[in-house]
């Protein structure tokens, strides 16, 4: 078991990792637990997995416990799912006094955050992540949307939960295509701030890929520390928090214009690393051969590390309505410079992403 304190002030909560502890939940966090009702918010799918076994480990210590169910899909990560699960709040009257677990993956976690940062003007929340890339990424730090139909995560607020619990046994029954995805996060941490995880990842994929090992539990466990630290720094992306950004421009206007229905988020990023790092040996940011590393490990995940064929202006477009631009309405672009190390830059131009993107489809 391992614990990784995020240091926010009041603000702070604990991330708790450990495997097989699910069915012990209730007990592990019953201090940040209301004596109200609780109310947990996941999909059908994580649900008919483990709903039973969340669901009886908070009425062991004795908690009311509602249950809502949304359909599983980044598509329901929007208004009409954000009012589905408000109406179901309403209807169980549910106050200030509650608490609200987000059971699931990224598109449970950021639409559970997103609704509780906004009804009654705040409920505490919890994350339970499912998946890798919930566990490794965005169950932590705070960053709570939902999509707009041209831009992913256009509405949305930063809302820290109270606590992050992750049983990494969970990731056994995840689809192999949902753990490459969650893969991707990681080895972007490597890429912008942490050599020796990129490292680890290239050293033990195998291992990592096979779930049941240690291995699983160390790349968690170090991405998590490397996310916290950033955000300890800069909570609400003013400068440095950004850097986590490496690979998302591109990718969310990826998923942007294929209707967030063709692409898994993280295969979206994976493209755009491939994409940022061949902007950054352009621009003689770094070298060829560690743009050549990378790809290769994602493709060694069997991640996706070519431009896909779709209109090249209309991913430019996406980008230009995404949260991710300065003052003048050009992308923020995060390029690395060697692996652990990224700068951020502002004054990338489109024909520069244009001649990546063509310089990649040879």
């Amino acid at each position: 078991m391992q614990q990784i304190h995020v240091d926010l002030g009041k603000n702070s909560y604990i991330i708790h990792i450990d495997r097989g502890t699910l069915s012990k939940f209730g007990s592990i966090a019953k201090n940040y637990l209301s004596l109200s009702k609780v109310v947990i918010v996941t999909n059908n799918i994580v649900n008919g997995l483990y709903g039973d076994v969340l669901k009886s480990s908070l009425q062991s210590v004795d908690l009311e416990t509602i249950v809502i169910e949304i359909l599983d899909g980044e598509d329901h990560k929007s208004l009409n799912g954000a009012m589905e699960v408000f109406d179901a709040l309403v209807d169980n009257h549910i106050t200030r006094q509650s608490v609200i677990i987000a059971f699931g993956g990224g598109v449970i976690g950021d639409l559970t955050g997103f609704v509780s940062a906004t009804f009654m003007r705040g409920v505490p929340f919890i994350q339970i992540p499912t998946t890798l890339l919930a566990q490794v990424d965005s169950s932590i730090g705070g960053k709570t949307a939902i999509n707009h139909p041209k831009a992913k995560n256009l509405i949305g607020a930063f809302y820290q939960p109270k606590f992050v619990f992750i049983d990494v046994d969970v990731l056994k029954s995840l689809p192999e295509r949902e753990l490459k995805a969650g893969l991707v996060e990681v080895i972007k941490h490597g890429m912008i701030m942490d050599s020796e995880l990129f490292y680890y990842v290239e050293d033990n994929l195998q291992e990592i890929m096979s779930v049941g090992s240690q291995s699983i539990e160390q790349i968690v466990a170090r991405s998590c520390k490397d996310k916290a630290t950033v955000i300890e720094k800069d909570e609400k992306e003013q400068n440095l928090r950004a850097i986590l950004n490496y690979g998302h421009t591109i990718g969310h206007g990826i998923e942007a214009v294929t209707d967030y229905n063709i692409y898994r988020h993280g295969e979206a990023v994976s493209i755009g690393m491939a994409v940022a790092s061949r902007v950054a040996v352009d621009m003689g940011i770094m070298k060829e051969e560690v743009a050549n590393r990378q790809n290769s490990l994602l493709a060694r995940c069997g991640l996706l590390i070519n431009f896909p064929d779709l209109n090249i202006d209309s991913v430019l477009d996406a980008i230009h309505l995404d949260k991710k631009t300065n003052e003048n309405g050009r992308p923020r672009f995060v390029l690395p410079k060697d692996i652990g190390e990224a700068i951020i830059v502002e004054n990338v131009t489109d024909d520069q992403i244009r001649n990546a993107i063509m310089e990649m489809k040879g």
